[in-house]
């Protein structure tokens, strides 16, 4: 029998995996789904946990990296194209756990106030929700995690999220340029947008983003509900 935690490495998970071992200490198996586009800091959070955890975190991956896996199927990822969870997440560890003892169990950090959202996992799978039968909502995992002096990146999705925001889009623009020139010319290429027309006033397409980041053009700021206090972010 396996237990397996699906750590991300966002807030959620990590408070999982970091508070699972300490009430409920076993030989577990960590896993993350890397797909190819994540950030170096969020490479970087993968190895501080594998310090913390005392163990290595099993990179269960698609066939094919998300770039790859665009061309392949020739279709960004969008808000209305969702297929990029299922493809290079879901079904990746479906299958892993597949490969497993029957009565190996998956542990996935769903909070209690996300009872509206269930695991996709498939009938076959055994999945429990610590987080939801502890009780903790976000201001808990948020409390845990300062008590822990862990901080979590700022970004722990892929480079290419159709889901982040004009100001995380503009970091990163002046953080990682070549990145950002990177999915400029892969929406070139498969002749649409990441970000959804009409979504707001600026442009959908990275390449008229740039050219308005460049001429000084003022954005709403944004920040997150809760803060990592570690780190002030």
């Amino acid at each position: 029998m396996k237990h397996v935690i699906g750590l991300s490495g966002g807030k959620d998970s990590t408070a999982l995996a970091l508070r699972l071992a300490e009430v409920e200490p076993r030989d577990y198996e960590y896993i993350c789904n890397e797909t190819g586009d994540e950030l170096p800091e969020m490479l970087q959070h993968w190895a501080n946990l594998e310090k913390m955890l005392g163990k290595p975190i099993i990179r269960v991956r698609h066939v094919r990296g998300l770039v790859e896996e665009v061309e392949h199927q020739h279709m960004l990822p969008s808000v209305f194209r969702r297929w990029r969870t299922r493809v290079l997440k879901i079904e990746p560890t479906i299958q892993y756990m597949a490969q497993l003892p029957e009565d190996s169990v998956l542990y996935v950090g769903l909070r209690a106030d996300e009872e509206a959202r269930r695991g996709l996992f498939g009938e076959d799978i055994a999945v429990r929700f610590p987080l939801r039968e502890w009780g903790w909502d976000e201001a808990a995992v948020w409390k845990y995690l300062d008590e822990k002096g862990v901080c979590i990146p700022k970004r722990t999705d892929c480079a290419m999220c159709p889901y982040q925001r004009l100001g995380e889009w503009r970091d990163l623009w002046e953080q990682y340029p070549d990145r950002f020139e990177n999915l400029i010319q892969l929406e070139d290429k498969m002749g649409a947008t990441l970000r959804s027309p009409g979504r707001d006033t600026w442009p959908a397409d990275l390449r008229s983003l740039a050219k308005e980041f460049a001429s000084g053009r003022k954005l709403r700021e944004y920040k997150r509900a809760t803060t990592c206090r570690v780190c002030s972010l």
